[in-house]
């Protein structure tokens, strides 16, 4: 089963309220006259299904349902009514509406479908940031394997110092993608260990040298100060450094995540994202929100555990998936 099979079962699984709210929007008016017959719900999904008429009170529970799905009330109603241009007053069935909600979602998600950029600089530095338990360090040791399979030479360095926990997670997931995994003594200065890694990492050769972060809340000014300090320290040994700055989100804080990009753009000037545990949650459309309000590159999305269970992020799977297509 490919990887976007995999996401379209556990995101239709886990997101049918998209696709009964979008059930309910074509029955509600037909289901007062048509009670006593069976599979009234099956029939709506086929093509001899009923139909009603794309109204206001229709736009308005279309709205609801995508707000409800985490796309946030600016670009649930900017696809509304994207949806609903030149169809206001024609009639449309379930199966109409969520491929019309399938090409809305990818028109506004393909410009920011971009795999992450691979420059000549050698080593290319990669910086990590997100909140507490947002999947950094898994996302790290996934695309260090992928890194390697594609024929790079990838260090990774340890930075959160402050957690061995952490840093032994990072070693393991160091030892399946087979790249080593530098660190630095519990409680040291993690702008100190990402400078001496990059030495090393120069030294070695290495094309790629991915940098992992102590998570943090956006709103703790301490911390988020820590991060600016391991960017300015960065800097100072290359000017152009970190070439990418991934800011790793967790599908489940929903719009929250929209000010998690505004704050960490803003300290670690965020090149791209990548987005996790889209297994548990049934909002996956905080991803259009995303896309339609930052615009930064979504390079990669992941579904679980498993090492290979990150992937390039595919606008109209993404899409067909996110609207039960």
């Amino acid at each position: 089963m490919s990887f976007f099979s995999k996401l379209k079962n556990r995101l239709t699984k886990s997101s049918s309220k998209i696709d009964d709210g979008v059930q309910a929007l074509v029955t509600e008016e037909t289901a007062k006259v048509e009670t006593a017959k069976p599979g009234l719900i099956a029939r709506a999904l086929g093509a001899d299904g009923p139909k009603r008429v794309l109204d206001d009170a229709m736009l308005e529970s279309l709205e609801e349902l995508l707000i409800s799905a985490d796309m946030g009330v600016e670009t649930a109603l900017k696809v509304s009514a994207n949806m609903a241009e030149g169809r206001f007053g024609k009639k449309l069935g379930a199966d109409e509406i969520k491929r019309l909600l399938a090409a809305e979602c990818a028109a506004i998600l393909e410009p920011v479908a971009r795999p992450l950029p691979i420059y000549q600089k050698r080593p290319q530095v990669v910086l990590v940031v997100g909140v507490n338990g947002s999947g950094k360090t898994t996302t790290i040791g996934k695309l260090a394997s992928q890194l390697k399979g594609a024929g790079k030479s990838v260090v990774i360095a340890a930075g959160d110092t402050f957690r061995a926990a952490a840093v032994e997670q990072l070693q393991v997931w160091g030892e399946r993608a087979g790249v080593p995994v530098l660190t630095a003594p519990e409680g040291s200065d993690p702008a100190s260990l990402a400078f001496e890694a990059m030495g090393k990492a120069e030294e070695s050769g290495a094309d790629m040298l991915l940098i992992d972060t102590a998570g943090r809340l956006q709103n703790r000014a301490d911390l988020m100060e820590e991060l600016a300090k391991i960017v300015r320290v960065i800097r100072k040994k290359d000017p152009e450094a970190p070439h990418n700055t991934l800011l790793v989100l967790d599908a489940t804080t929903g719009q929250n995540a929209l000010k998690q990009v505004e704050i960490f753009t803003k300290i670690a000037d965020v090149s791209g994202l990548v987005m996790t545990k889209l297994d548990g949650t049934a909002k996956g459309g905080v991803l259009v929100a995303l896309a339609d309000r930052t615009g930064l590159p979504i390079h990669a999305i992941g579904v679980g555990e498993a090492i290979d269970d990150l992937s390039p992020f595919d606008p109209q799977e993404f899409a067909n998936a996110l609207a039960g297509v």
